[in-house]
């Protein structure tokens, strides 16, 4: 385990500490509570500072805070391990600070895509599908094989970029409707905003990385 964690201590840590405090949350049965005052609501964040109601995580600190909560074992056990899954193999590509960086902003992206959609939804928004769809995205882009070559003027890694783009959005509005139908509505468009700001990201985070190697 010490090994495991020396080679990606940037992921392990994140879903460590995304493991702790959920599971707190959920075994003190205050799931709910914890979405209502530190959720990402989109109707709070289009009323900005106005929406920094007393006793509530502040709104601009509320897509962090969301990725701490999650609605039971299920929920928290699927965004876990996809984020281990592709967090340690992005890691060793991008390093520890560029899966952190990954992560963190792609919270913030994923709760921009939702309340793009959904500007006016009093429903707060828990879970870390968002920020680990960011480190998704990356890992598509590092590790998928190009199947594209140039289509004129347009280069064949821009054309995979738009096909991985693509699918992830087809997947997740699938996710969602199969969501809505079965009572448990789920923000489909947070995936989809934090796997484009893993792709958007991915090269400049790995030239960062290895630039003067």
């Amino acid at each position: 385990m010490t090994g495991f964690f020396r080679a990606a201590p940037a992921t392990i840590a994140i879903a460590g500490i995304t493991a702790m405090v959920s599971l707190i949350v959920t075994l003190l049965g205050l799931e709910q509570h914890a979405a209502l005052y530190a959720g990402f609501m989109p109707a709070r964040a289009s009323l900005g500072l106005a929406g920094d109601l007393p006793g509530l995580v502040p709104v601009i600190l509320t897509p962090l805070s969301a990725t701490l909560i999650h609605g039971g074992p299920l929920h928290l056990a699927f965004n876990l391990v996809t984020l281990v899954y592709c967090g340690v193999a992005t890691e060793h590509a991008l390093g520890s600070r560029g899966v952190i960086i990954l992560y963190l902003l792609g919270a913030y992206a994923a709760c921009v895509a939702q309340w793009a959609v959904a500007p006016q939804s009093p429903v707060p928004m828990i879970g870390a599908s968002g920020a680990a769809s960011a480190v998704v995205g990356a890992y598509a882009l590092l590790y998928g094989r190009q199947r594209t070559s140039d289509v004129g003027p347009v280069p064949g890694w821009l054309l995979q970029v738009l096909w991985l783009l693509a699918a992830w959005t087809v997947l997740n509005l699938a996710i969602g409707v199969l969501s809505v139908r079965a009572g448990m509505p789920i923000a489909a468009a947070a995936p989809v905003g934090g796997f484009l700001l893993g792709l958007i990201l991915c090269r400049p985070l790995l030239l960062w990385r290895w630039r003067g190697a």
